[in-house]
């Protein structure tokens, strides 16, 4: 192969690669556009299910869930630490709850002494559809169950 030949084989070899990447670098792209955009429909929809929960809890009056004053627990599940929120637990074992005005919360966080005496504020996060879904069996549950569920449905 003549040093000319083997240049232009390198060349096309390195454009074949560099098309390859770019190739790849746009189907990554547009598989996490359909990932995020799958995740806000997800969020929407369980935004819905949240806000009808309070809309029904302000419509019963009497025999509602009543709002409780939410605490956050360990990672480890041993400790427990007071919030500044109020609202219901969605899950039995406490960890998932919204607040009164719909917010979502995880209420797990790192244990720290600070904690024990000042409290922990907790952040929203976006609510999901099956609360801890990818957990071991048994663990998960829908979103819409454990509305109906504090509905006393």
């Amino acid at each position: 192969m003549s040093d000319q030949s083997s240049l232009n084989h390198s060349r096309t070899q390195t454009d074949s690669a560099a098309a390859w990447r770019e190739q790849q670098r746009a189907t990554a792209a547009a598989h996490e556009e359909v990932l995020a955009s799958r995740q806000r429909a997800e969020t929407a929809a369980a935004r819905e299910q949240i806000t009808t929960f309070l809309r029904r809890v302000q419509a019963q009056r009497f025999g509602a869930p009543q709002p409780v004053e939410l605490q956050a627990r360990s990672y480890d599940g041993r400790t427990r630490y007071k919030t500044p929120l109020t609202g219901w637990y969605l899950r039995k074992d406490e960890t998932v709850a919204i607040d009164t005005v719909g917010n979502f919360y995880v209420l797990t966080v790192p244990g720290s002494l600070s904690a024990r005496f000042k409290g922990v504020t907790p952040v929203p996060s976006d609510p999901t559809l099956v609360l801890g879904a990818g957990g071991k069996d048994g663990e998960s549950i829908d979103l819409s169950v454990a509305l109906a569920r504090l509905l006393g449905k």
